[in-house]
């Protein structure tokens, strides 16, 4: 019985929705202990101190922050690593096959971060968090698409998934260019020092992980210390893996690392995340705590703003003739996937975080991306339901190439 279990256990983990369905169990659990007896536990853990100390070198920091800064660290380290591998031999790698997703992407962020701009203009603190509805969570959205099976054409998922590593990508830029507290020089120059340290050893041909890893903590501690936020430190330590040079068994060091750290990221570190950032009391909420500019402006840019932004710039670019639509899918189905870009979840509720620091805009951040998340991964699952409902994938072509 027990192989059984285990058996079934890993054949669940291995389904394409598993990531974004536990994800989204780590949310509702969040929500339900904050608002519930036992709301004072769920926050005494969040601010739980930790220390770290090695003779006067100390990271003191509340357990929230460490998930944020080091947990998170390594989500995009991962990240990291697909890009890399994606820009250099996947989906990303030339521009005929990027320039569907690149410029649906390039739509999806600033069509959200216009909706928010317009409704907090008036308001420079509020103004802060234009880029929070920017962002797409990889794991939510590919996890709803999964649920509709072998009826969904490959060529969607690609897409769906090169928009999503465009758009972390942009969110990367958009954290190192306008999310960068007071930084210390010292610190910075000695994080400087790491990465190029890390370049040396990619252009030399060492392929041990290891040495890039303890190279690469040593590197993220200075970044944590320097003022830049703590998780660029993990995309510039996955962008020096090495992906053409094999060890003695076949595999480059990229793709070991990546096979070997996505089930933990999936089914850890971005549970854990969702778990400690989703938590926001309901209790006394009302209609016009909804309607406020924050959490509006992220729902109505998450919701409405991408699906505009992705599905107007995929349509301009494809009449324009910049790019074109594969023969297997139909405006319909990438309205849908437009839609399923709105769950900003992941990445939307991390950028508000750094954007606001006190509970009060904390919360209108959380209520702001669960609405407009939850939203657009309901409508977005019933369009491509619909979409996809009996079309023949021989059929499913309708309107692709002649599109344009």
């Amino acid at each position: 019985m027990a192989t059984t279990f285990l058996a079934r256990l890993s054949k669940l983990t291995h389904h394409e929705a598993a990531g974004g369905v536990l994800l989204m169990m780590a949310a509702a659990f969040a929500l339900l202990l904050d608002n519930s007896p036992l709301a004072w536990l769920y926050d005494r853990l969040l601010s739980t101190p930790v220390v770290v100390q090695i003779g006067a070198l100390a990271i003191d920091k509340p357990l929230l922050l460490w998930i944020n800064d080091g947990l998170m660290a390594v989500f995009f380290f991962l990240v990291g690593l697909e890009i890399k591998r994606e820009l250099l031999e996947g989906e990303l790698s030339s521009w005929r096959k990027a320039s569907l997703p690149a410029l649906a992407a390039i739509g999806g962020m600033m069509v959200p971060a216009l909706f928010y701009a317009f409704l907090n203009w008036d308001d420079p603190i509020a103004l802060r968090g234009w880029a929070i509805p920017a962002a797409t969570d990889i794991a939510f959205a590919l996890g709803i698409l999964a649920l509709l099976g072998s009826r969904v054409p490959m060529s969607l998922k690609i897409f769906l998934l090169a928009l999503a590593i465009i758009d972390d990508l942009g969110a990367i830029v958009i954290i190192a260019a306008f999310y960068t507290a007071d930084i210390s020089l010292i610190s910075l120059s000695i994080g400087l020092i790491g990465a190029a340290i890390l370049l040396v050893m990619n252009l030399t041909g060492v392929t041990r992980t290891s040495f890039y890893l303890i190279v690469g903590i040593i590197m993220w501690v200075c970044v944590l210390k320097s003022g830049v936020h703590a998780t660029l430190a993990g995309v510039i330590i996955a962008l020096t893996i090495p992906l053409r040079a094999k060890d003695a068994t076949g595999l480059s060091p990229l793709h070991k690392l990546e096979k070997s750290l996505h089930p933990y990221v999936m089914f850890g570190v971005v549970p854990i995340f969702a778990f400690a950032n989703a938590g926001v009391s309901l209790i006394g909420l009302s209609l016009s705590d909804l309607l406020a500019p924050i959490p509006l402006g992220i729902a109505l840019g998450l919701f409405i703003g991408k699906q505009i932004g992705v599905f107007g710039f995929a349509w301009l670019g494809v009449k324009l003739r910049l790019c074109h639509l594969p023969q297997d899918m139909n405006w319909a189905q990438v309205y849908g996937a437009s839609m399923l870009a709105g769950i900003g979840f992941t990445m939307s509720l991390f950028i508000g975080t750094l954007a606001f620091a006190d509970p009060e805009h904390a919360s209108a951040v959380r209520i702001g991306v669960l609405t407009g998340s939850t939203l657009s991964a309901v409508f977005g699952y019933l369009v491509l339901r619909w979409a996809t409902r009996s079309t023949p994938q021989s059929e499913v072509g309708l309107s692709s190439g002649r599109a344009g």
